[in-house]
């Protein structure tokens, strides 16, 4: 006899056989209709539920790991982009330290993003979807077992169906032995037929008893769990997709800062390159740290040498600071906040409390209201990047 791997004997390997053999036969008498099958309705509408959900959690982690492969093909785009700007970036030009500091923190900007979509979103979605095979094995084993313990139900079940014919085959031979065989023969014959039937009777027994035990089993352990794993997925996705939103709120915030500051560097550079020009030539001049701050009208009257008193001082407001043209609309949402239409005109005044000031916002009042009406009644703050320097 050839060795057998793995402690696999012949018998047993010869009993596995036979019971895949035990349970084709009892599924072929099922779907004939020769024999009942046991069904609970109750657990069979877990299984559909277990499937369905298995099928909404695969898709659902197929389009995280999708949406994760969009992050990163646009963050080697924005990368690319920005590599690209800082190329061609010439070193006298306005904000090129600024410039590459934007590209910088872009990149660290995404890398982060794409990695904590991996540690709270991903990591979750591939732990929720790996409990799934050991119970579908379960079921599996659940579904073979209920097929053994209906096969052993039917075999006890004829067994004790087939007890009086049994009886009647025993009679017969001890009829005929009557005439042949003393008495003490007759009866030996007889019991050696009563024993015989009753130690298959108590073997089947035996062995749906050990059916039944396994099957309920795994069924109860089953009917607990499959509700518990159904009624989980309302948790699982709100907390998915409340890390998914909350990670893509923030990414988009401070991708809106970058964004607006390289705005702002490039707005500067057109003016540098603006004021550069002389006659034909397009050279910019030599960076600086910023746009030159104008002088006040008295200043300027002082560095020109003119002598026509305060009238000129007079046309201006009170610290009156240089004027402003208003780039794109912006709608006041505050009642301390400037109207703005794009092509206004501001007159920009130092603010009465320095240290109120926020950054990035300016003081001032239309120049076309100021000249008409000389008052300060509806000067108001407005966001600095919405204007450009005159």
């Amino acid at each position: 006899m050839a060795e057998m791997s793995k402690g696999v004997t012949a018998g047993k390997l010869a009993s596995n056989v036979q019971k895949k053999i035990t349970r084709a036969q009892e599924k072929v008498l099922q779907k004939l209709g020769k024999a009942d099958e046991t069904k609970d309705v109750q657990f069979e509408e877990g299984v559909i539920n277990f499937n369905k959900q298995l099928v909404e959690g695969s898709k659902l982690q197929k389009d995280l790991k999708a949406y994760l492969a969009a992050v990163k093909a646009m963050h080697e785009s924005s990368k690319r982009l920005h590599e690209c700007l800082a190329d061609m970036y010439e070193p006298d030009w306005y904000g090129k330290d600024e410039m590459d500091s934007i590209a910088e923190d872009t990149d660290l900007l995404w890398t982060d993003f794409h990695q904590k979509l991996v540690d709270h979103a991903l990591i979750s979605m591939d732990t929720y979807l790996a409990q799934f095979p050991d119970i579908k094995a379960r079921i599996a084993k659940r579904d073979r077992k209920l097929v053994d313990f209906d096969s052993a139900r039917h075999h006890f079940a004829s067994l004790q169906k087939g007890k009086k014919k049994d009886e009647v085959k025993i009679a017969k031979p001890v009829s005929l032995l009557e005439k042949a065989a003393p008495g003490w023969a007759q009866g030996i014959l007889s019991a050696h037929h009563v024993a015989q039937t009753n130690l298959s009777r108590n073997q089947a027994e035996d062995e749906l008893g050990r059916a039944q035990k396994v099957f309920e089993d795994i069924n109860e352990d089953l009917q607990e769990e499959l509700p518990s794993l159904w009624n989980s997925r309302v948790g699982f996705y709100v907390n998915t997709f409340q890390s998914v939103a909350g990670l893509e709120e923030k990414f988009h915030r401070e991708m809106g800062k970058l964004s607006q500051n390289l705005n702002d560097v490039m707005i500067k550079l057109e003016d540098q390159n603006q004021s550069g020009q002389e006659g034909t030539n397009n050279t910019l001049s030599p960076r600086a740290s910023g746009p030159p701050i104008p002088k006040s009208p008295s200043k300027e009257k002082q560095a020109s040498g003119t002598t026509n008193g305060s009238s000129d001082e007079a046309e201006m407001p009170p610290g009156f600071l240089y004027k402003v043209k208003a780039m794109h609309d912006y709608g006041a949402t505050d009642g301390d906040e400037l109207d703005l239409k794009a092509g206004d005109v501001v007159l920009v005044m130092s603010h009465e409390n320095p240290e109120e000031q926020d950054d990035g916002w300016l003081m001032g009042v239309k120049e076309a209201h100021w000249l008409k009406k000389k008052d300060l009644k509806v000067k108001g703050v407005f966001p600095e990047n919405f204007t450009q320097h005159l």
